[in-house]
């Protein structure tokens, strides 16, 4: 489930949360994610390069061609990861940009430094005030995060899992509702038995998922030639409706979802983009309601412990 929903993140470069105990793979799925991504175009290696030489982490040894992967410690402060100083300068998340940034241990950042986070989210860009006028830096970026389901990191493991119920809602609780809104996928990982770890079939490649990924990049491409946006994730509403339209049998099921699960317009649209996505790597002109269900799940709904109430 953890290499789909990397699969499925990688290919409409949707934001990606990733739950589990310690050691179960969390960050070594996210820092595999490099590996499935696309080199970027001389369009976008140029972009990319500038920012980071304006930065001063451009390498000696020319322009940069791999996707960013940009991994901040959770002491940043809300500066260092949106930009700025006296003479402005870009901040992790414009390090990022065409990239990914990849946030371990979410629940132990700073919840205004993560808030900080939910504009360029939306818009792809940072904008910065100062007494001298506006700064705009790039931050196009493809967020994947982690998670301990709680402060020890074992719930819903109640033979291992000792943290008190308030606890287990106080440490979710550092994350805002609307943080979490913005993430299209959400993924759980479970402990690694030793039968599993002493498997010797060979696993599929990076290599392989990365083609998959790729034509999917170029099916966005031509999609949304002339847009200013390249990604299903990205999609505005016109697009949503023209591109995620429902057989009828499909949106009435999702009806029933919605009312069900109350789910916010927001987390109906973003499951449509997602939807679009695993539509696009399947092969399907059209998105079937097995493309929804899966998109469905990856957004956790029913979990008691991602809920407010």
């Amino acid at each position: 489930m953890g290499k789909r929903a990397a699969e499925i993140a990688a290919a409409g470069m949707h934001n990606l949360l990733i739950s589990g105990p310690p050691g179960a793979g969390k960050s070594m799925i996210a820092k595999r994610i490099p590996s499935i991504l696309p080199p970027l175009t001389l369009e976008e290696s140029l972009e990319v390069s500038g920012i980071h030489s304006i930065a001063g982490t451009l390498p000696e040894d020319g322009i940069l061609t791999e996707r960013p992967f940009r991994m901040p410690h959770h002491t940043i402060s809300a500066v260092a990861l949106t930009g700025g100083g006296a003479v402005p300068r870009p901040g992790e998340i414009s390090l990022a940009h065409r990239g990914v940034l990849y946030l371990d241990e979410l629940p132990e950042f700073q919840q205004e430094t993560l808030e900080v986070l939910r504009q360029p989210l939306e818009d792809g860009v940072v904008r910065i005030s100062r007494n001298l006028g506006q700064y705009v830096f790039p931050a196009d970026f493809m967020l994947v995060a982690s998670t301990n389901p709680c402060p020890c990191g074992f719930y819903p493991n109640l033979n291992r899992c000792n943290c008190r119920p308030q606890a287990i809602k106080n440490y979710i609780g550092r994350i805002s509702q609307a943080f979490l809104n913005r993430m299209d996928l959400c993924v759980e990982t479970e402990e690694v038995r030793y039968t599993t770890m002493k498997d010797m079939r060979e696993e599929e490649s990076s290599a392989a998922i990365r083609a998959r990924v790729k034509r999917v990049h170029e099916i966005q491409q031509e999609r949304f030639r002339g847009r200013r946006y390249r990604f299903n994730s990205q999609m505005n509403m016109e697009d949503l409706e023209k591109y995620c339209a429902l057989d009828a049998e499909s949106a009435e099921r999702m009806q029933d979802k919605y009312e069900e699960y109350h789910l916010s317009a927001r987390t109906y649209g973003k499951i449509l983009k997602t939807a679009r996505t695993i539509a696009d790597l399947a092969g399907a002109a059209d998105i079937q309601w097995g493309h929804l269900e899966e998109a469905f799940v990856f957004r956790n709904p029913d979990r008691n412990y991602w809920r407010r109430d």
